[in-house]
C-alpha cells in the first residue's frame, strides 16, 4: 500500500483493490485565512484527481474543497459517504455533480476486491461542523487508520477492524480560541500554551490507545498569509497561538514515548507500507527545503505571503455587496428566531443576550425570549464583532454553520463575561431547521446518564457529560477535579459542577459515601 500525503488532512491511498482521494484541499479557506502548511500547489492533482474513490471526512472547508474538486475530480468518481445524520454533505457533493454516491454505515466494513475499508463517524454537535470521521484502510498487505480530526468515542468498534500498520492523527486543532478572544495578552498566551497543552495530551491519548507501530502527524496547522493574522501562525509570534506543527509535535511525542516510531508527513510524502514494513521519500520538496521550512519557519511564511496576495484579494473580491443595516437584521431576524424558538435547550443553556456588532448594525440575540433586535444597552453574556461584509456573504450564501465560515477566518473578535458557553457555538453552527431538530434530540437523549463507575477512589457517571465518552477510559482524577482527555474538560468532583462551562453537571460522590455530591 502506498500513501501519498496532499498537504493538510489531505492523502491518496493506492492498494491493491483502487485508489482513494481523501480530504484534498489547495485553499485558501474561511474567507482566504487558512492555506495549507506547506504549500501544496506543485503536487500532481491531476493524477489524484484520477482515483478511483473519493473521500471527503467533513464538511469544514480546510477537508472539503468545492473549488479543487471542480477543476481535477471528475463527477463520475465514487463518493464514500460517511453516514451523517443530516445531509449537509451529501447536498454539497449533489451540487457540484457527484451522484456516484456509496452510502457507508457507521462502523461497517465495505469490500471492494481486495480492499476492504470502513468509515466511522461521529454525530455529536461539537463534532465538526454536526459530523467528523476517519477511514480505516486494508487490502492484506497493510492496514492504515486515517483518523484525520476525529475523536473517536467508542475505540473498541473502531479496533475491530484490525490493528493499523501505519496511523495518520490530528496534532493541531481548528478553533479560534484563544486568539481572537478580548484578553489580556498574558491571558492570551497563558490560554494558548493551556490549548496547546491539551491537543498534544489528546493526541497522545489516541497514539498510545491505538499503538500503531508508525505514526504520522498531519491535518494542520494552517498558514495564515492575510496580513493581520500572519502573527497567528504556529504559536504565535507574540506565543499567544496554539497550532503546534508536524516537527514540533514529534519532538513532543519523541520525549512522551520514546519507541514510537514517527515521520514527518508533509506533501509529496510518500509512504509506502508493507504490514510492518515502512519506507518514507519525499517527492515534492527535498530534505534541504524541508528543514528549511521548519528551521526557518518565518522565513518561508513570509515568502508565501508576499507571492500569494493574489487570492487573498480574489477571495476578497467574490464577497457579497454589504447590506444595509436595517436589510441585515430584518433577514436575521426572519432566519434566526424561528430557529431559536425551536431550541429550548439551546435557549436555556445559552439564557442571556448575545450582542453582535457587524458594521454599522448593531443587534442583541435575546435567547430566552427568542428575538432578535436592536441592541438597547442589554447585559450581554457574549458579544461579537464581525465585519459586515463576511456575514451579508452569509446570508447571500445561506451559510449554515458560522462556525464554518465566520470563526475558523479568525476575522472577527469576541469578548464574553464568564466561561465558554457550548450551546451558543453549537446554535451558531446549527442554522438550519435539520440541524436544530438534530442537537436538541441529540441534548435529550444524553440527559440519561444513569450507569455510575468506580474511578481513583470515586464513584463517577461512566458517561462523560460532554460528548458520553467512557470516563473509565478517558478520565483522570487529580485534587478531586476529573478531566476527561478527549477535550480537556473539567469538573470539580465535590460540586459536580462543570469547570469548563455553563451547565453540564456531573455525578459523582466518594466511593465509600451513600449520598451523591450532585
Amino acid at each position: 500500500m502506498r500513501i501519498t500525503g496532499l498537504g493538510h488532512a489531505g492523502m491518496f491511498i493506492e492498494t491493491a483493490g483502487g485508489s482513494i482521494l481523501c480530504d484534498p484541499v489547495i485553499g485558501p479557506s474561511f474567507f482566504g485565512s487558512w492555506f495549507p502548511f506547506p504549500d501544496n500547489r506543485g503536487l500532481d492533482w491531476e493524477r489524484f484527481g484520477a482515483a478511483d474513490f473519493l473521500y471527503i471526512s467533513h464538511r469544514h472547508r480546510d477537508h472539503f474543497d468545492p473549488a479543487l474538486l471542480r477543476r481535477f475530480v471528475p463527477t463520475s468518481i465514487r463518493v464514500l459517504l460517511p453516514d451523517y445524520p443530516t445531509d449537509d454533505l451529501e447536498s454539497d457533493l449533489r451540487a457540484l455533480g457527484y451522484d456516484n454516491i456509496v452510502y457507508t454505515h457507521a462502523g461497517e466494513p465495505l469490500e471492494f476486491g481486495d480492499l476492504k475499508l470502513m468509515v466511522t463517524p461521529l454525530r455529536a454537535p461539537s463534532d465538526g461542523p454536526i459530523g467528523d470521521s476517519s477511514l480505516s484502510v486494508d487490502d492484506g498487505t497493510a492496514s492504515v487508520l486515517n483518523q484525520n480530526d476525529s475523536h473517536p468515542l467508542d475505540l473498541d468498534k473502531l479496533f475491530a477492524f484490525g490493528k493499523p500498520d501505519a496511523y495518520f492523527t490530528q496534532v493541531s486543532g481548528a478553533i479560534w480560541w484563544p486568539m481572537v478572544y478580548d484578553l489580556p495578552q498574558d491571558a492570551k498566551q497563558n490560554f494558548a500554551q493551556l490549548k496547546r497543552d491539551a491537543q498534544n495530551k489528546r493526541a497522545m491519548y489516541y497514539i498510545d490507545k491505538v499503538d500503531a507501530e508508525h505514526v504520522f502527524p498531519m491535518a494542520g496547522p494552517p498558514m495564515f498569509l492575510r496580513e493581520e493574522l500572519f502573527r497567528y501562525n504556529g504559536v504565535g509570534l507574540e506565543n499567544d497561538s496554539i497550532f503546534t506543527d508536524q516537527s514540533q509535535f514529534l519532538a513532543h511525542m519523541s520525549e512522551q514515548r520514546p519507541a514510537q516510531k514517527g515521520y514527518l508527513f508533509v506533501p509529496g510524502t510518500q509512504v509506502d507500507v508493507h504490514h510492518s514494513d515502512v519506507k518514507v521519500t519525499q517527492t515534492l520538496f527535498t530534505d534541504e527545503e524541508i528543514e528549511r521550512i521548519f528551521t526557518d519557519k518565518w522565513a518561508y511564511l513570509a515568502e508565501q505571503r508576499d507571492s500569494r496576495q493574489a487570492e487573498v484579494q480574489a477571495e476578497e473580491a467574490s464577497r457579497a455587496d454589504i447590506l444595509p443595516p436595517a436589510e441585515m437584521l430584518a433577514a436575521i431576524k426572519e432566519w434566526w428566531e424561528p430557529l431559536i424558538r425551536r431550541a429550548r435547550t439551546i435557549r436555556n443553556g445559552v439564557g442571556g443576550n448575545v450582542r453582535f456588532r457587524i458594521g454599522e448594525l448593531d443587534m442583541v440575540v435575546d435567547f430566552p425570549k427568542a428575538k432578535v433586535r436592536e441592541y438597547a444597552g442589554e447585559e450581554c453574556v457574549y458579544w461579537y464583532t464581525i465585519p459586515a461584509d463576511l456575514v451579508s456573504t452569509n446570508i447571500r450564501d445561506h451559510e449554515i454553520d458560522w462556525s464554518n465560515s465566520i470563526f475558523l477566518s479568525m476575522q472577527f473578535s469576541v469578548g464574553r463575561s464568564g466561561k465558554f458557553n457550548e450551546f451558543l457555538t453549537t446554535f451558531l453552527k446549527c442554522l438550519s431547521r435539520d440541524r436544530i431538530e438534530y442537537v436538541e434530540n441529540w441534548y435529550a437523549e444524553q440527559s440519561d446518564q444513569t450507569e455510575d463507575a468506580e474511578i481513583d477512589g470515586w464513584t463517577v457517571q461512566r458517561r462523560c457529560p460532554h460528548l458520553r465518552a467512557d470516563l473509565t477510559k478517558t478520565g483522570k482524577i487529580e485534587d478531586g477535579v476529573l478531566t476527561c482527555s478527549l477535550h480537556d474538560w473539567k469538573w470539580d468532583l465535590t460540586s459536580g459542577k462543570c469547570l469548563t462551562t455553563q451547565g453540564h453537571p456531573i455525578r459523582a460522590s466518594l466511593a465509600d459515601a451513600s449520598v451523591p455530591t450532585a
